[in-house]
């Protein structure tokens, strides 16, 4: 199979346009030739029309209004390949990286979604997810990637059929977090999920805001609700509860919990008790700024 063939680059923006076309310019100079699409969430300063003047042979969606991260869903349904590679705006893939991920998933059928390590374009320090999941790897083969419950949603290669079978992203999670429920629903249909360090992801790293912490707790709480069996649900909620207490967004977080619990309940399928299992045994994402980062010489470390 000839490398375009093995895999399409997926980028959601959304009034980036500047930051989007030093993006898509690294992008289209990798190795691999992948083609590329874009999906516009709602711009209105002029990235769509500057995507289209200087970089034709981008595959550009636009979406009237921001759907968030279920723009995923409409990019893979125009993607005709066998994986996926979901970047940022405002990150890049290292050469050679979608090669060795997508070589890692042929020999490897059960394999669903190949996180990357990512770093700091700025300092070269790796992502505290990521140091995260060398910390919390769940048992299991590390011959193919080190196993772990879990997507970084924004520097990852997933197969398309996986994707397809867990449904995709739920429109109503919108974003941040969004990518639990596609995890849980992966592992309940047997699929694997593994990190690999020598599949790079470089990104313009900042702090997270604090929409994007209360939309990460309610989606959290959702997910729990939606998939976990009631006892773990329960100590998820208290848990992004007291999260939500730590950094004074309890009663935000609580109301629009509370406000989404019919469209929740009536998605209730809870997973297998082996699958709640490895949800147990997953690594936490936090809240990370920044300068929070780890230095990646000390990665083995940490581990």
């Amino acid at each position: 199979m000839n490398s375009i063939e093995r895999g399409t680059v997926v980028v959601l923006t959304r009034n980036h346009r500047a930051r989007l076309l030093r993006t898509l310019k690294t992008l289209q100079a990798l190795p691999e030739g992948w083609p590329i699409i874009v999906v516009d969430n709602g711009s209105t300063d002029g990235t769509a029309r500057a995507v289209g003047r200087h970089f034709p042979a981008v595959l550009l969606i636009r979406s009237r209004r921001n759907i968030g991260a279920a723009a995923r869903n409409i990019a893979v349904a125009y993607a005709h390949t066998p994986y996926i590679a979901f970047t940022n705006d405002d990150s890049h893939w290292e050469p050679g990286a979608l090669f060795r991920a997508a070589h890692l998933m042929d020999s490897d059928s059960d394999i669903a979604v190949v996180n990357a390590c990512v770093k700091d374009a700025g300092t070269g320090r790796t992502h505290p997810n990521c140091m995260d999941m060398l910390r919390h790897p769940l048992s299991g083969d590390h011959d193919s990637g080190m196993p772990v419950f879990g997507i970084l949603p924004d520097a990852c290669v997933l197969r398309t059929r996986a994707f397809y079978e867990a449904g995709g992203v739920w429109p109503p999670l919108f974003e941040d977090g969004e990518e639990v429920l596609l995890a849980l629903d992966l592992a309940q249909r047997g699929w694997r999920m593994v990190y690999r360090e020598d599949v790079v992801n470089w990104r313009e790293v900042s702090p997270i805001s604090s929409p994007a912490r209360r939309l990460r707790l309610r989606n959290l709480i959702w997910t729990a609700w939606m998939r976990l069996p009631f006892k773990l649900a329960w100590r998820e909620t208290v848990l992004h509860l007291k999260a939500a207490s730590s950094v004074s967004q309890l009663q935000t977080v609580l109301l629009t919990a509370i406000m989404g619990t019919g469209k929740v309940l009536k998605r209730r399928r809870v997973v297998s008790p082996s699958v709640a299992q490895m949800w147990s045994q997953r690594y936490q994402y936090a809240f990370h700024s920044a300068d929070e980062l780890q230095p990646a010489t000390s990665r083995q470390s940490m581990v």
